[in-house]
């Protein structure tokens, strides 16, 4: 995409990725893309603020010689060291050695063993202004939002946030970069909440307390490294943010996330009954083959939801073992606070759901109901499985089975 201007004088020179599969070398976006987005400010001192990840070096480039020569640059304005918002600065540095990096006292630090560069860096204060002519930028300390050296920048004249990796989210821009001229926002807010989780949410503290040191500011504009600008509705994604990171300190909204695992169709009989039941209650469920969905798409509805059912069989001895790796993302990731229950089927001996209980209490998790069945499930099985969702729902939901389930 070329350059987009966003106000007078104020350049979005982002970039498109729709070829890297593994954001982090984690997280999938083979199908949503991501941008990186990065801004200019043309003014009688010009200034870069983010950058974008190393092999979209020449199209980076490009949208920067649109507005200005390179060598013209005043500052580079580095909000976060991750690579995919610094990756070109070796090579800018290379065509423009006498550029100043504006950042952090802890990326200062941090520049040198990423980079090695230790020459025309200023580390700028917590409140710290600078007059680019008719812009100013003023600078503001969001450690752990999400690494410990995460600042953001306050333009006063557009009144524009650029908000570094808050209130981003994945998902390659569509031809806008702006809220208001999308028709998918849909799309957009789930891709924000999967970045949220995937990226943000365990420093969910740090993001409240920086939501909270940012509200004296009159911000008319927020523009963050990936995803949408918004302009029309600034207030949407903070309020989504806000809500996301409350997420933290209790278990969610009423609703359950069933993910199970079924080796020879056996346990996924028993998830059709179970599911029948909840759906019985009316609680809202959503379900997941961990086998064949990536953790990554799971974890939003582990974060928002308050009920949990985990449906899997017994593997030599324990549980089975992609269940297990989802878990233990789920301590990686501090979903907490939890109402859970478990069935699953066994050949000869059981044994997935033992250590559960001390898996859960690390977890905060309270277990409130399992059970195993032996084999192929039995028409008794079934109807106990219907029930046990059904008893589960109610739970959640608060409420009884519907009269027409």
């Amino acid at each position: 995409m070329p350059a987009v201007e966003i106000c007078p004088n104020v350049y979005w020179i982002g970039v498109n990725d729709r070829t890297t599969d593994l954001f982090e070398g984690i997280w999938p976006i083979s199908h949503e893309g991501v941008s990186y987005n990065a801004y200019l400010i043309d003014d009688e001192k010009k200034a870069i603020l983010d950058l974008a990840k190393a092999f979209k070096t020449d199209e980076f480039f490009e949208a920067i010689g649109e507005i200005a020569d390179i060598g013209s640059l005043d500052y580079v304005v580095i909000h976060h060291l991750e690579p995919d918002h610094s990756g070109v600065l070796s090579t800018l540095i290379r065509i423009a050695p006498k550029i100043t990096l504006l950042c952090s006292e802890k990326c200062k630090e941090m520049l040198a063993s990423f980079y090695g560069i230790t020459e025309n860096v200023r580390a700028v204060k917590d409140g710290e202004t600078i007059s680019l002519g008719k812009h100013t930028l003023q600078f503001f300390m969001t450690p752990h939002v999400h690494w410990p050296e995460t600042m953001m920048t306050y333009e006063s004249e557009n009144q524009i946030l650029f908000s570094c990796d808050a209130f981003g989210g994945y998902g390659a821009l569509r031809g806008t970069i702006f809220d208001d001229q999308c028709t998918d926002h849909s799309f957009y807010e789930t891709e924000a909440l999967r970045y949220y989780v995937n990226i943000v949410a365990k420093f969910s503290g740090p993001v409240l307390r920086a939501i909270e040191k940012l509200s004296g500011l009159d911000v008319r504009i927020i523009a963050p490294s990936h995803g949408l600008i918004w302009r029309k509705d600034p207030g949407r994604i903070v309020h989504l943010y806000k809500t996301w990171a409350g997420y933290a300190g209790n278990p969610g909204e009423p609703g359950i996330t069933l993910m199970y695992a079924s080796m020879y169709g056996n346990t996924e009989k028993m998830m059709n009954a179970v599911a029948q039941g909840i759906s019985g209650t009316g609680a809202e469920i959503e379900i997941f083959d961990v086998a064949r969905t990536h953790v990554s798409y799971i974890l939003p509805s582990l974060w928002t939801k308050s009920g949990v059912v985990i449906g899997a069989p017994t593997y030599e001895g324990s549980l089975f073992p992609l269940m297990i790796d989802v878990l233990n993302m789920v301590a990686v990731k501090h979903i907490r606070k939890k109402r859970a229950a478990v069935f699953g089927s066994y050949g000869w001996s059981g044994g997935a759901q033992r250590g559960l209980e001390k898996r859960f209490e690390s977890l905060q998790w309270e277990l409130m109901d399992q059970f195993e069945f032996c084999g192929a499930p039995t028409a008794g099985d079934i109807r106990q499985g219907v029930e046990f969702g059904r008893k589960f729902g109610e739970i959640i939901s608060g409420g009884s089975a519907r009269e027409d389930a």
